[in-house]
């Protein structure tokens, strides 16, 4: 990115969970929110995990997105080392079971360390959520995810625009 503070901090325990990560950089650059992505891992580089969490509020973030497979214990030991909300993207990895270790390791945080979680693979959502914390405070972004769920009605409105005009009954669209 440029040379922008960046506003949102994405990590990952591995380079190998970037094919799923990359989905919340993109949405990010949609709405224009500086952001920096690196891998940080819970189990093989605990130090540069604990100065990643206790330093990135006086670095300037806001928010922290963090993905994990298997035990998937990074977005909650980085939850427990900031202030910041953190947002935990469960990822189906090779070590995986089916995904479900991942979900639940970042689901049941305990009490007084919470972890927003979104869907298994679902970075695109930890952006949207990331976007929508930050346009709380950010007339700019908020307007942006105003606007990006519009856009979202229009195209659901236009499918079922065409689905009734190949001729599939619909008594709700009078």
């Amino acid at each position: 990115m440029s040379s922008i503070q960046p506003l949102v901090g994405i990590i990952m325990g591995s380079d190998s969970d970037l094919t799923v990560m990359q989905d919340a950089a993109t949405i990010l650059k949609d709405f224009d929110i500086p952001f920096e992505l690196t891998v940080v891992s819970a189990h093989r580089t605990p130090m540069r995990m604990v100065e990643y969490a206790s330093k990135a509020k006086e670095r300037g973030l806001k928010v922290i997105i963090a993905g994990a497979g298997g035990a998937a214990h990074l977005p909650g030991m980085v939850a427990s080392l900031t202030s910041l909300p953190v947002i935990g993207v469960p990822v189906k990895s090779s070590n995986s079971i089916d995904g479900w270790d991942s979900v639940l390791s970042i689901l049941q945080m305990p009490n007084g360390i919470p972890v927003a979680t979104v869907a298994l693979n679902a970075s695109k959502n930890a952006g949207i959520l990331a976007a929508t914390i930050l346009g709380a405070f950010d007339t700019n972004i908020g307007n942006k995810v105003v606007q990006y769920k519009k856009n979202m009605e229009a195209e659901v409105l236009k499918k079922a625009g065409k689905l009734k005009g190949e001729g599939w009954r619909n008594d709700f669209d009078h």
